[in-house]
């Protein structure tokens, strides 16, 4: 209903955050990690918004970005995850970060977050690990990741999207096996290997 409020930040603490808009104070659960970049009390700040309807509740969730957002939404979509839960989980790891995790499989990083046993970090890479992985989110792996940045290295990218693989699995199997002076041809093969 709500895609976002812009208003005045009236008050900011434990993953509460009040947005006086117009004489409305508008109270959301929001995420650490929104709560520390959203602006300070008394800013202007603009927050993208959910509201989450029960029989016994009306609640509105807040987000720094829509990147932050649209993870939220697909965190819910996770059978056992709700939506204070998926708020949790972006507490504990910033969004980039996360979706790295996920679609990379790695639950050591899930498994740290407070409240996350084995068995939900194992469902939220099996049920989102393919909707994730072609995202724009290619950037956050770029960030967290140095990728050998050669000729040979995009061009046996391209090479293994034209045999099938989407850009994310590419460019995934390509950081774990490129080493500097690698050609284009010696990547794809060590890529197959892998792959394999």
């Amino acid at each position: 209903m709500y895609s976002f409020i812009t208003g005045i930040v009236e008050e900011k603490a434990n993953n509460l955050l009040v947005i006086n808009c117009n004489g409305v104070g508008y109270e959301m659960l929001v995420s650490n990690y929104s709560l520390n970049n959203i602006e300070a009390v008394g800013e202007v700040a603009t927050v993208y918004t959910y509201m989450h309807v029960r029989e016994d509740a009306i609640s509105l969730f807040g987000f720094s970005t829509k990147h932050e957002k649209e993870l939220f939404l697909k965190l819910i979509t996770v059978s056992g995850i709700g939506a204070k839960t998926a708020i949790s989980i972006l507490s504990g790891v910033n969004p980039s970060n996360l979706v790295n995790a996920i679609v990379l499989g790695d639950l050591a990083v899930l498994g740290s977050i407070k409240g996350i046993g084995k068995k939900t970090a194992e469902r939220i890479v099996v049920e989102l690990k393919s909707s994730l992985g072609d995202l724009s989110n290619l950037s956050a792996i770029q960030n967290t990741t140095p990728l050998v940045e050669t000729v040979f290295s995009t061009e046996a990218i391209d090479a293994l999207v034209h045999m099938g693989l989407t850009k994310f699995e590419a460019m995934k199997i390509v950081l774990a096996v490129a080493k500097e002076n690698d050609t284009t041809e010696m990547i794809i093969e060590k890529a197959l290997r892998n792959r394999n």
